[in-house]
């Protein structure tokens, strides 16, 4: 009866330890997360804190709904989205660890900007880093720019992810994007597929011979802090999950 009654308390010390730093539900975080620091960035059920890119409302090209931000796609790609635009967390970021799952359609591009800013009448792009959301095997992305650095969780158009590890459409994708003192690591699916290090010799080279200098000529200074920001592409897609840790 001892050896039962250890077993069992041994036992619900496991569970009360895996409740406690294991996986939360969607949209929150564990105590582990809280006591480290981590904050929720997105709710699940409003809006709060997030905003159109260049405006002060969100845009209905964008919704809350079962517990993720989804752009509702337009299926006329960028160039037909309804009300929509890219959409950022306001407040800015330097050195930080930013995790959240993505989950795209049929097709379906989109991005994670970070380090981005307010530029009247530019987007994001313009100013900020992103790591590519893609569907790899119908979006033509994924066969342009050079050796897959199109493909999800790649620096777009710069750096190709190795491994390249993205979930099918319909599935989620977790990414983590750390930044620290300018040395900057993309995750996905609890593997880490690229590094780089912004403001360097190597990096300006790589953007210059890019083509971000004619869409900004100052593009590869990148800001110190910045904001965090979700690309519209016109194809749905949804993000959930989404959390930070500043360093």
């Amino acid at each position: 009866m001892r050896k039962i009654f250890s077993f069992l308390m041994a036992s619900a010390f496991v569970f009360a330890i895996s409740c406690e730093s294991g996986p939360a539900g969607p949209n929150q975080l564990t105590k582990k997360e809280k006591a480290e620091g981590w904050v929720l960035l997105f709710d699940g059920e409003t809006s709060t804190g997030w905003r159109g890119n260049n405006r002060p409302d969100f845009p209905t090209g964008w919704e809350v709904v079962e517990g993720t931000l989804h752009c509702k796609g337009s299926g006329e790609g960028e160039a037909g989205a309804k009300d929509g635009g890219d959409i950022l967390y306001d407040k800015e970021f330097s050195n930080f660890r930013l995790k959240m799952e993505w989950k795209i359609s049929e097709g379906g591009n989109s991005g994670i900007f970070y380090l981005g800013k307010e530029v009247e009448g530019w987007p994001i792009y313009k100013t900020a880093p992103e790591m590519q959301v893609l569907d790899n095997e119908k979006h033509p992305d994924a066969r342009a720019g050079k050796n897959g650095n199109r493909m999800a969780g790649s620096l777009y158009d710069l750096i190709p992810a190795n491994p390249q590890n993205a979930k099918p459409v319909g599935e989620w994708n977790s990414i983590e994007i750390e930044v620290f003192k300018g040395s900057v690591w993309h995750r996905q699916n609890g593997e880490t597929v690229l590094e780089y290090h912004l403001w360097t010799e190597d990096w300006n080279k790589m953007v210059a011979d890019s083509k971000f200098p004619e869409l900004n000529p100052d593009w590869a200074k990148m800001a110190k802090s910045g904001v965090f920001a979700l690309q519209d592409h016109g194809d749905d897609v949804w993000y959930r999950n989404i959390k930070v840790l500043a360093q």
